[in-house]
C-alpha cells in the first residue's frame, strides 16, 4: 500500500501542505479500515495520509482546523459544527442500506427498570455532544413528547461514556456501532433504535478551503471509496477480518459493526439537504446551535457531481 501513509504526528498546516498529498482525517475502524481492505488506494497518483480520530466532534475539529482535507462524519456532529460556524462542505453522501437494528440507539444496563423512552424523564444519558447519538435522544423525546429538559444529558466522548455507563454513573447511553454492539455483547438492552426513526447520513466533510486546490485528489478520492464500499459489500468476512485487526475488536463485533454500518455513496441530491435542516432545526430547538447558516451552503455537490446515483 505504498499510496498510503499512516500520519500518528500532529498534520501539518493546510497552508504548507503538498498539493499531491491528501490529509484524511479517521474513525477508528471506518473509512481507512475499508480502503486498506478493498485495495483500491493501490496505485493512486497522490499520497493519502491518514491521522486516527475516535469521533466525529474531533474529527471534524482537525478538518475545520485544516490540520485535515477531509474526513467521513455522520449528519449530525457535521450540521452542528457547520451551524457553530465551521469553514466545512459536505462533498459526499454515504446512505445507510435497508433499517439494520442495533447500528444507532439508546441502551440501558442489564437489570434497568427503564423500558421505553417516557422512562428517560429525570434520568441521566450519556451521549458525544452534538454526535448521532445526540440526536437520537432528542427525536426520541420529541416523537414522545417529552421536553428535552426534562433529561439530564452527560456530554461524554465515547471510551468515557461507556465508562460511565459501565459504572452506573448514568442510567442511559445513546451511541452508536461498534459501541452498541459491544454494549449489547456485554448485556445492555435497547430502549430506542434508529431503524424506527430517519436513519443518518454520512458525509465525507472537507475543509472550504482545501476543496479548489485538490479539487482532483478528493473527486478521485470519493470514487475509490465507493468502489471499497462495493467490495465490502461483496466481501463481507474479509473485510469483517481486516477490521478486527485494524481495531482490535473481536471478530463478531467486527462483523456486527459492518452488518449494522452497511452504506452506499449516493448523490447529495434536494431530499439529503431537507433530511439535515430537520436536523439542524431539531438542534436549534434543544437551545444547542443557532441554525442561521443556509444549509445549501454546507454542501458542494459538483465535487462528486455525476460520480453517484440519486438515493430512492
Amino acid at each position: 500500500m505504498g499510496a498510503v501513509l499512516l500520519a500518528v504526528a500532529t498534520l501539518t498546516a493546510c497552508g504548507s501542505q503538498k498539493a499531491d498529498v491528501l490529509h484524511v482525517a479517521n474513525q477508528k475502524g471506518s473509512t481507512r479500515a475499508m480502503m486498506l481492505a478493498a485495495g483500491v488506494l493501490d496505485g493512486a497518483p497522490y499520497t493519502v495520509e491518514w491521522s486516527e480520530f475516535p469521533a466525529a466532534q474531533t474529527l471534524l475539529e482537525a478538518v475545520s482546523s485544516g490540520s485535515a482535507d477531509l474526513g467521513l462524519a455522520g449528519d449530525a456532529p457535521f450540521i452542528f459544527a457547520y451551524q457553530s460556524g465551521s469553514p466545512i462542505k459536505a462533498v459526499g453522501a454515504l446512505a445507510t442500506a435497508g433499517r439494520p437494528a442495533d447500528a444507532l440507539a439508546v441502551v440501558v444496563r442489564e437489570g434497568s427498570p427503564l423500558r421505553s423512552v417516557a422512562d428517560l424523564a429525570g434520568k441521566t444519558v450519556a451521549t458525544t455532544r452534538g454526535s448521532i447519538g445526540h440526536h437520537l435522544l432528542l427525536q426520541a423525546l420529541e416523537r414522545a413528547h417529552i421536553p428535552a429538559s426534562r433529561v439530564k444529558v452527560s456530554l461524554l466522548a465515547p471510551s468515557d461514556a461507556k465508562a460511565a455507563f459501565d459504572s452506573g454513573a448514568v442510567d442511559a447511553w445513546a451511541s452508536w456501532t461498534p459501541y452498541t454492539n459491544i454494549a449489547i455483547k456485554e448485556g445492555a438492552r435497547v430502549i430506542v433504535d434508529a431503524k424506527d426513526y430517519d436513519l443518518p447520513v454520512a458525509f465525507d466533510v472537507a475543509n472550504a478551503a482545501a476543496i479548489t486546490p485538490k479539487r482532483a485528489l478528493i473527486r478521485d478520492f470519493l470514487a475509490r471509496e465507493a468502489k471499497a464500499l462495493d467490495w465490502a459489500r461483496a466481501h463481507p468476512e474479509a473485510y469483517a477480518q481486516v477490521l478486527s485487526r485494524e481495531t482490535g475488536l473481536p471478530i463478531d463485533i467486527a462483523r456486527a459493526s459492518f452488518d449494522r454500518n452497511n452504506r452506499t455513496a449516493v448523490a447529495i441530491a434536494p431530499a439529503v439537504l431537507a433530511h439535515e435542516q430537520a436536523i439542524a432545526d431539531r438542534f436549534g430547538r434543544a437551545g444547542l446551535i443557532a441554525p442561521t447558516r443556509p444549509i445549501a451552503e454546507a454542501f458542494d455537490a459538483s465535487v462528486g457531481s455525476g460520480l453517484f446515483k440519486t438515493q430512492e
